[in-house]
């Protein structure tokens, strides 16, 4: 059995006297498309602030692609391969369509200071393959048409679309989507459980999500974990979730 991508170990985090994730263990398999749900305040974002840095846990271990994480920062876990979308949507507003992705596809690129301020052929070059990311990215998720749009103008759903796809343009092996459903409505809802089972698929990547809307987590995850107040009460398939007690008692309600 190969290892996990992801995996926490015993996982904790305190702030002050409030513990607000406790020992909690989770793995995440190559190709993996894991939901993680529990009621508001469960410690679901504050999971996702650890996985990509943003807090450094005070107990156990993270481990990304056979690496420890602790003391890296989110643009050095970016570069390893972690990408993030946000609960509330934090595109650069007034920038263009493109600019967003345009933006996210530099996190990889060789930067040189001569050629920056010579910009000479290498520069060129590697601003017109940038573009060519830039654009190929775009059409795939049928955003094409607004390149050159400020990211504000366009509707709720394709932002959350841009988002995902400035996400990918870092090249990311595991996504973590906070919330993605969020403010949608039921068709943009259908959309957006399409649009990630194409993302997966296309992209060969894990997938950690994090939901309040049962159905679509229920309709594409393979594998749930469900914290309450910080501690993680139950695993398993959807089925199994669907018809746990705790569960039922502490999220679903009964």
């Amino acid at each position: 059995m190969s290892a996990p991508l992801l995996q926490l170990d015993e996982v904790t985090i305190r702030f002050g006297g409030l513990t607000a994730v406790s020992s909690v263990s989770l793995q995440i398999g190559e190709g993996e498309l894991v939901g993680l749900i529990g009621p508001n305040g469960a410690g679901k974002t504050t999971a996702f602030n650890l996985i990509t840095g943003v807090y450094q846990p005070t107990g156990g271990v993270i481990s990304f692609a056979g690496k420890n994480t602790a003391s890296l920062k989110p643009h050095r876990l970016a570069r390893l391969g972690i990408a993030r979308t946000f609960q509330n949507i934090r595109l650069f507003a007034s920038m263009s369509v493109f600019d967003n992705v345009r933006t996210a596809v530099q996190l990889h690129r060789p930067h040189g200071v001569r050629n920056a301020l010579w910009r000479g052929k290498g520069f060129r070059d590697g601003e017109a393959a940038v573009a060519r990311q830039v654009m190929e990215l775009l059409e795939i998720f049928h955003l094409g048409k607004f390149r050159d749009e400020p990211a504000k103008s366009l509707p709720y759903g394709e932002q959350r679309r841009l988002e995902i796809v400035r996400a990918l343009a870092t090249q990311p092996k595991l996504l973590l989507l906070d919330e993605p459903a969020a403010g949608m409505n039921p068709t943009e809802k259908a959309e957006l459980t399409k649009l990630i089972r194409f993302v997966k698929e296309k992209f060969k990547i894990s997938v950690l999500l994090v939901e309040h809307d049962m159905q679509v987590v229920m309709g594409i995850c393979e594998r749930i974990v469900v914290l309450d107040y910080g501690v993680k009460i139950a695993e398993g398939a959807p089925e199994e979730i669907r018809k746990n007690p705790a569960v039922i008692a502490a999220y679903l309600g009964e």
